[in-house]
């Protein structure tokens, strides 16, 4: 049947708006719904209940949020969460924010009340376009069932396009149920910007001329290819290349160009060589707080470096830096520009590289990194670098745990790493089951700190329904580690709300049928890991730490001793 006869036939026969929405979602190549049902969206659920589309039920709206946001860091295309009204749509807001700030693409569809009892105070009633402005990409709600194709297609494209980001679409439970007859859309692209002849020269003569400069990549709209291409073309003109918080699957940290990374806790002597370089150049980046160490590495609004800023969206250009050359240009599209020649060789250039990978090589190295207590965080990441395959994917959410694993581990190749550039906890668990269910034969580890698990740690439940094999890394220190080191710092001595009294989370496993094990000495994580990977069941390994192992680089008391010494606190 031709195009013109397949929209003709979807014309001539009537469905519900619930039927309408699924074979747009089909339609777009949507083949993953996170959810957690509600009465709201019942005409979808049955609707859903005949179509080729992979649903996942989860235990909360965060996590399935959370969840949906995984799949579109690691395919770049909206997977849909479906939440129900009221409480159900602001539970799913920390996955939201955490779309927005990490520019991931998401379709949020949120049931409604019905159109005719608006402004009634009617049960878990909320305007979402009021109330999701801020949080979302794009937020509206569907009043006519003939709109549902118009509306889907503009979500997905604005979804994808420019800055990438999440898009709510509220749906009232009457226009779900009532039959329409209407044309379906065409699928949907992102809109790719591409850079113009006369800006890659002037690049390309930028990098040519400048005698220290620096990479620094972020962001989303890269794929396999384009990361690949520029490893090897960085490598070839021997450019120094860091990446900015979190996105270390952007450049291979084997490949002899990359320097590390700007994220929390970085390495101090790699700061101060940022300041130091004449040239830098955000592919991707928007160099936002983590990433710029507070906005000191890059003056505002004029950096003191020279500055080529290759970003997708116009709107980001100059909104925070005055660029010395700015691209609206996608991460790709700017790598394919590039071509394979290579920069000229220039011994200053090669030196500074040089200089800045001996620098990082120091940094990650564990041999002399030894904290308090009888378990390693070092030697346990040295370990699965050796065990991992370089198609991994680890997951962490936010705490001070994830600073072992952006320090220490090797990141080889993209789609291996999630991890929120929002700062948001409770992360790992459900992106490590997002992960799973688009990969399901890709070894999928997640870290957690102890507060950070039990967030969202009851989408374990989601996995163990699955028979998805994930890993639990469970680092447990008894406090809010981050909070604590800095209440140590600014209130020294003055412990308050932050200890935490947890359970046996082996046990917390095994009660939902997966694998549990408890590791508190380093000799006993690899045969523990083993075990775990061997069982072929959602696996938590329930890692006890010495609290006052914070950090690689530095001890609690070290924090609090140094607090006094600069006058913070009582006397």
């Amino acid at each position: 049947m031709s195009a013109t006869s397949t929209a003709h036939a979807s014309i001539s026969r009537s469905r519900t708006g619930g039927q309408i929405l699924v074979d747009q979602l089909r339609i777009h190549g949507i083949d993953h719904v996170f959810c957690v049902p509600g009465e709201s969206y019942l005409a979808v659920l049955d609707a859903l209940h005949d179509a080729d589309i992979n649903v996942t039920v989860c235990r909360q709206e965060g996590g399935a949020m959370m969840m949906a946001e995984a799949h579109g860091k690691l395919t770049g295309r909206p997977a849909a969460c479906f939440v129900t009204r009221g409480p159900g749509a602001t539970n799913a807001t920390p996955g939201i924010h955490i779309a927005t700030h990490d520019s991931t693409p998401v379709l949020v569809f949120v049931g409604q009340i019905e159109r005719g009892v608006r402004e009634r105070g009617a049960l878990q009633e909320l305007d979402y376009r009021a109330a999701f402005s801020h949080f979302a990409k794009w937020a509206t709600e569907i009043d006519d069932a003939r709109r549902i194709p118009e509306i889907v297609s503009r979500a997905v494209h604005t979804a994808m396009s420019g800055r990438p980001g999440p898009v709510l679409v509220a749906l009232p439970e009457d226009m779900l149920v009532d039959r329409v007859e209407c044309a379906d859309a065409q699928p949907a692209q992102a809109v790719q910007a591409n850079p113009g002849a006369e800006q890659m020269a002037s690049a390309l003569a930028l990098l040519a001329q400048a005698r220290r400069p620096l990479v620094v990549l972020g962001g989303t709209r890269w794929n396999a290819e384009a990361v690949n291409r520029f490893a090897q073309w960085a490598r070839a003109s021997r450019l120094p290349v860091t990446v900015s918080l979190r996105r270390q699957m952007l450049f291979p940290t084997g490949n002899e160009s990359f320097v590390g990374d700007l994220g929390f806790g970085p390495n101090p002597a790699l700061v101060e060589q940022v300041k130091q370089a004449d040239l830098i150049v955000l592919i991707g980046s928007r160099m936002s707080e983590t990433p710029s160490q507070g906005y000191t590495l890059l003056d505002i609004p004029v950096p003191r470096q020279k500055l080529i800023h290759v970003f997708p969206d116009a709107a980001e250009l100059g909104r925070v830096y005055s660029p010395t050359l700015g691209i609206c240009a996608t991460p790709s599209a700017f790598v394919q520009a590039l071509g394979s020649q290579p920069l000229p060789a220039s011994e200053s250039r090669a030196a500074y590289a040089a200089d800045l990978r001996a620098i990082y090589e120091k940094w990650r190295s564990t041999d002399d990194v030894v904290t308090p207590g009888t378990l390693q965080m070092a030697k346990v990441m040295e370990h699965l670098n050796e065990v991992l395959p370089q198609d991994a994917i680890v997951c962490n959410g936010a705490g001070n745990y994830a600073t072992w694993i952006h320090r220490f581990y090797r990141y080889g190749a993209f789609g291996t790493q999630l991890a929120p550039t929002s700062g948001s906890m409770g992360y790992g668990v459900p992106a490590a089951v997002g992960a799973k269910r688009v990969f399901p034969d890709k070894t999928v580890v997640a870290f957690a700190g102890d507060g950070c698990f039990l967030m969202n740690g009851q989408e374990f439940a989601t996995a163990v329904q699955y028979q998805l094999p994930i890993i639990v890394i469970v680092v447990d220190n008894g406090m809010y580690g981050t909070i604590r080191m800095h209440q140590e710092r600014e209130y020294p001595g003055r412990v308050s709300a932050t200890a935490l009294r947890n359970p046996d989370f082996a046990a917390y496993a095994r009660a939902f049928g997966g694998h549990g094990e408890r590791v508190e000495k380093t000799e006993d994580f690899a045969p523990a890991f083993e075990r775990a990977r061997a069982s072929g069941l959602p696996a938590i390994l329930h890692c006890v730490i010495d609290p006052e192992a914070i950090s690689p680089a530095f001890t609690l008391s070290q924090v609090r001793e140094s607090a006094l010494a600069a006058g913070r606190g009582r006397a």
